[in-house]
């Protein structure tokens, strides 16, 4: 079949608009992927909270470590225990490497998760993990600057009569103090493992 002037014109058209697109797409996208590469390293969240003996500790003492971030609370029934779970895995399976990662668990609930229970409720898990909780407004602050949700609920059938609702990934940290990425809840503890044994290996930033 041949075409006219006029066909091939259109046809010539609609292949350097499809080009254009294609173009438009491409480096697009690269801006996109830029920027959010740039918004990733410039988040770095902060908390000024206090162990299970009082003493103030913040994000900073903990520079030079990866951080493993589980924000949850004591009597959390599923969630919290499970998460909690597999880090004691990772921490084992990290052997010689483990002092490299500090596991933490911030309480969402102030209220009830202060001193010796929240000491021995991290313990049962592993004695790596090192609680941390803090006023209503320090654990505010230390939500909004990972950029987590938590609310109370009431609850009858809880303890005291509430329960709390909580973001459950896990955040990792970077030495330096920057959000890397979170691992979402129920991830396998051998994928997290294998990720952090890339990063201390150096296969991984």
């Amino acid at each position: 079949m041949k075409l006219t002037l006029a066909q091939k014109i259109l046809w010539v058209a609609a292949a350097l608009a499809l080009v254009a697109f294609a173009a438009l797409v491409w480096t697009g996208g690269l801006r996109t992927s830029s920027s959010e590469e740039s918004a990733q390293q410039a988040f770095r969240p902060e908390f000024r909270l206090e162990d299970a003996a009082g003493r103030p500790v913040t994000s900073e003492d903990f520079r030079g470590r990866y951080r493993l971030v589980f924000f949850g609370f004591t009597n959390c029934p599923d969630v919290c225990p499970t998460t909690l779970s597999e880090v004691a895995q990772v921490m084992d399976g990290l052997g010689s490497q483990a002092d490299r990662v500090q596991p933490l668990f911030l309480s969402v609930d102030p209220e009830r998760d202060a001193g010796a229970e929240l000491a021995e409720f991290t313990s049962a898990f592993h004695p790596s993990i090192l609680g941390l909780a803090g006023s209503p407004e320090a654990t505010q602050a230390a939500a909004e600057s990972f950029k987590i949700f938590f609310a109370r609920e009431d609850d009858a059938t809880a303890p005291d009569g509430y329960s709390m609702a909580h973001a459950s990934a896990l955040y990792l940290i970077g030495p330096d103090g920057d959000w890397l990425r979170q691992y979402e809840y129920g991830m396998p503890a051998t994928d997290i493992l294998a990720d952090l044994q890339n990063r201390l290996e150096g296969s991984l930033p």
